[in-house]
């Protein structure tokens, strides 16, 4: 048996083996990694792998798993270390671009919640990497006077952070740069919100850009507000 052909057969046994931790049969290695043999051809090679300690059959009519010294001569001389370096580093950008985005994420929660708090109105932002908007204090314009009495008002509210899509594209027609922008009642572009304020801003972080801001009735604090809104924008901004 020509040494590369059985060197292949034992690349394709391991990384068969790697992938799924099942025994791994002539037909599949037939089939899945395109030797231009037969099954006959493969199972007598797969034999001689066996005979010499590198290949081991689990259980009777199995396929054959690697042994570990099937794997040191893999991890020496046969696998492909620069298709695997290239394969690696991919992955290792995808999983960095990934957890980039979700602590950004996680730090506009957190942001989004400390302004809701602290200013006992609706606030929210737009979220990196993700078709939606993440709002919290939902509850604290429905208690309102203005609200708690009306429920069309009330539900009207509800109603826009619930369409998040035009919420959202509503949001980018408005040219917002990175000074707080505020809309005041019927200067609001939602037509349900006319009975509110709404103070917007535009954000970066890491690369990533978004809105933020508040919403609430129209005889908010909005110096008070403004500076809450510009100063956790700050927090963002400087993750």
């Amino acid at each position: 048996m020509p040494e590369d052909r059985k060197q292949e057969i034992l690349r394709a046994i391991v990384k068969h083996f790697i992938k799924t931790a099942e025994p791994v049969g002539s037909k599949t290695i037939l089939v899945s990694y395109k030797f231009h043999i037969s099954p006959a051809t493969i199972r007598n090679d797969m034999v001689t792998l066996e005979k010499q300690g590198l290949i081991y059959q689990p259980y009777t009519s199995s396929g054959r798993v690697p042994t570990d010294n099937g794997y040191r001569l893999y991890v020496d001389e046969i696998a492909d270390y620069a298709t695997a370096k290239k394969k690696a580093l991919a992955k290792l950008n995808a999983v960095q671009k990934e957890y980039k985005t979700e602590k950004v994420r996680e730090h506009i929660y957190d942001s989004v919640s400390l302004l809701s708090r602290a200013t006992d109105n609706v606030s929210f932002a737009t979220l990196p990497d993700n078709k939606r908007t993440f709002y919290i204090g939902l509850s604290n314009v429905l208690k309102q006077p203005e609200f708690a009495t009306n429920n069309i008002r009330a539900s009207q509210v509800v109603e826009v952070f619930e369409n998040d899509d035009n919420f959202r594209n509503t949001l980018e027609n408005l040219n917002l740069d990175n000074t707080v922008k505020t809309f005041i009642g019927k200067e609001n572009l939602f037509e349900q919100i006319q009975s509110c304020s709404l103070m917007v801003t535009s954000y970066e972080s890491n690369g990533f850009k978004g809105y933020m801001g508040i919403l609430g009735p129209t005889r908010m604090n909005y110096p008070f507000n403004k500076t809450i809104l510009e100063e956790v924008k700050k927090l963002i901004i400087n993750y």
